[in-house]
């Protein structure tokens, strides 16, 4: 039974419990890494007239969010929502859905941020004229304080925002799906090593006009830099710029691009790339009417400036082009010199041959042969628009108007010849070919450079070529045997010779020998011969040389000896006249001339008898009975008688006499 008591002590009980929830409703603390969605659940100001945030203090969902912390609340008027802070990864977008907002306008997919870009300010953002839907703009790498009411925050790895209807959680994931689908949440990358360009295509915005099949490039003019869509990272510059939905005329080039997929895709193909020996011939499906520049003279289509629509006059060189394939179409010509064969079991490099077959031929003595032949062409690069305005590519041309304009002429010129004319003078048939049918290419704008004709071939089944060509073989080698057989004539005269040849050269050994003895024999009496000449004229010129020089030696010794003889004949007749004056005197001193000569006379005598070495007395003296004077020296006795006497004075005066007396001395 309940006591007065009991019921104080459960009525404190119960205020007390009451206080501490009030106050637990009342108070509530927000971490530092969460935010608090305040929801009004009553408020003497009604609801939300419209939409889901309250701006004027409604019941409803308040646009400003709590941060971390304690924070009051009225109790039993608000319900806190907790949610954790939105984080973008490095490298990764994050796709904003607002819940509230203006309504999208007929001709938009995504919601303008022209004013209101800013998702951290509900309030703000409404006020603005924020328009409810997926947004244009979207959130780079970071941390945010959202309020996930207002807006949705789909990331790949999960779905920021309170779900608020059962079909929430489905709605947002299928949008997940579409963006990872069109890898929206990473950047586009574009490498170099890729050699790729990316396409866009943008699906916000007015539509094209009827006479556009693509969007011509926007946000470039200078005189409203202002509008620079930034490469499609800015949507609301790209639609203020006029820009349109679809496929845009602008490719992105190398680098990362961070774009909203909801606003544009991005379709990856590759580069066109020109090789050297080609050059491009541009197609332009877009961009205005440009003016003829083909000239009077073409009568096969209009070629206009880079840039415009049509073919464009001048072509792309060889290198590496970021060219839209959806704006237009590029024509590859080669511009060296390329093969077109007629054969159907060979095709040329650039495949513009792969549907032809030989020509068929029909000869003037009705052989059906076919004929292959390559024709070797030439573009000038320069002429390439003009071909590729006239025939669309170059396989068209060869399939429709070189291979019908081939045909037709060799046809013409095999029914002039015989099957075998037309393999006899096949040189002459390709030279005439060359020179005739290069008018014909040049009126198509190209170039012949060569025309090479092949070996007719039979069709299947067919013989009677080969039978021709055995006949023609055989026929050669009957002219061949007739040949042989004169070269063999030829050939046996050559032999009879070469063995009277060999005989020859047999005995060339002795035949060498023996004229070589000859000739040796000759060169011998010729040296011999030439030596004695040699030597004759050696001694001819020796004696000239010593006659010449006794000559001029007797001459000068002749010289010599008259000049000695007379110096001598001078200095003897001085001396004499010098000597006939001193015996003069001295004869005259001593008595007389007679006298003089008689000591003259003995001082020869004793001078001969000195050099004589003769005896004065003789050694061996023996009488023989006289007296002893006579005896011992009659010669000197009977010269000194004579000297004496008168008689040898006259014959000594004598210098005849003088001098044989002399010699008489000396003799004895």
């Amino acid at each position: 039974m309940l006591t007065p008591f009991t019921l104080g002590a459960a009525a404190v009980v119960a205020v007390i419990l009451l206080v501490l929830f009030t106050l637990t409703r009342s108070v509530r603390y927000v971490a530092n890494n969460r935010v608090a969605i305040v929801e009004k659940l009553w408020s003497r100001n009604g609801s939300v007239p419209g939409g889901l945030i309250a701006l004027g203090g409604q019941a409803g969902y308040q646009p400003e969010v709590l941060r971390g912390g304690y924070h009051f609340f009225v109790p039993f008027q608000y319900r806190i929502h907790t949610q954790p802070l939105v984080t973008i990864p490095q490298g990764q977008i994050g796709y904003v859905f607002a819940r509230d907002g203006e309504p999208l306008g007929p001709t938009q997919t995504l919601a303008s941020n022209l004013h209101t870009a800013d998702f951290l300010d509900v309030r703000a953002f409404l006020l603005a004229g924020g328009q409810k839907g997926p947004q244009r703009a979207i959130l780079r790498e970071g941390t945010y304080a959202i309020n996930l009411s207002q807006f949705i925050i789909i990331t790949r790895e999960q779905i920021h925002g309170l779900l608020l209807e059962s079909n929430d959680r489905q709605l947002f994931s299928n949008m997940q799906e579409v963006i990872a689908q069109r890898g929206g949440f990473d950047a586009v990358v574009i490498k170099d090593r890729d050699d790729q360009i990316g396409v866009v295509t943008v699906h916000d915005g007015p539509a094209l006009t009827a006479d556009q099949i693509i969007a011509a490039q926007v946000g470039i003019d200078q005189a409203m830099p202002a509008t620079f869509h930034n490469s499609f990272q800015d949507p609301e510059k790209f639609i203020a710029a006029g820009g349109r939905r679809g496929r845009q005329l602008q490719v992105l080039v190398e680098g990362s691009y961070f774009i909203n997929r909801l606003f544009a895709t991005v379709e990856m193909v590759a580069k066109t790339v020109i090789e050297v020996g080609h050059v491009g011939v541009v197609i332009s499906y877009t961009g205005d009417s440009g003016a003829d520049t083909s000239g009077e003279d073409y009568r096969h289509g209009e070629l206009v400036e880079r840039g415009t629509r049509g073919v464009w006059s001048e072509p792309l060189l060889p290198g590496k082009y970021a060219f839209n394939t959806y704006a237009g179409k590029m024509v590859i010509v080669p511009t060296t010199n390329f093969i077109l064969r007629w054969d159907q079991d060979t095709t040329g490099q650039h495949k513009f041959d792969e549907n032809l077959s030989e020509v068929s031929l029909i000869t003037r003595d009705a052989f059906e042969p076919t004929l292959p032949l390559s024709v070797v062409v030439h573009i000038d690069y320069r002429k390439a628009p003009l071909v590729i305005q006239r025939f669309g590519d170059i396989k068209k041309l060869v399939e429709q108007t070189l291979d019908p304009m081939v045909s037709a002429y060799f046809k013409n010129v095999a029914q002039k010849r015989t099957l075998i004319e037309l393999l006899q003078e096949r040189s002459d048939i390709q030279e005439q070919a060359g020179a005739q049918m290069r008018e014909k290419f040049n009126a198509y704008n190209l170039e012949l450079q060569e025309v090479l004709i092949g070996t007719p071939r039979a069709a299947a089944g067919n013989d009677q070529i080969e039978k021709v060509l055995q006949q023609l073989r055989e026929r050669q080698v009957a002219e061949e045997r007739v040949t042989t057989y004169a070269k063999q004539r030829i050939a046996a005269a050559g032999e009879r010779e070469l063995r009277e040849a060999e005989a020859r050269a047999h005995q060339q050994t002795v035949i060498t020998e023996s004229e070589l003895s000859i000739t040796v024999q000759e060169n011998q009496g010729k040296a011999a011969l030439k030596r004695a000449a040699q030597d004759a004229e050696q001694t001819r010129t020796v004696a000239r040389a010593e006659a010449d020089r006794m000559r001029l030696l007797g001459e000068g010794e002749a010289a010599r000896v008259v000049a000695l003889a007379a110096s001598e004949a001078q200095r003897i007749r001085e001396t004499g006249l010098a000597t006939a004056e001193t015996i003069e005197k001295q004869a005259a001193a001593s008595g007389g001339a007679h006298y003089q000569l008689t000591r003259q006379v003995v001082e020869r005598l004793a001078d001969a008898l000195e050099k004589s070495g003769v005896d004065i007395v003789p050694r061996v003296q023996i009488s023989t009975g006289g007296d002893g004077a006579g005896g011992g020296a009659p010669l000197l006795q009977a010269l000194m008688g004579m000297l004496l006497s008168e008689k040898g004075t006259a014959m000594l005066s004598s210098p005849a006499a003088n001098d044989e007396a002399g010699h008489r001395i000396a003799a004895e």
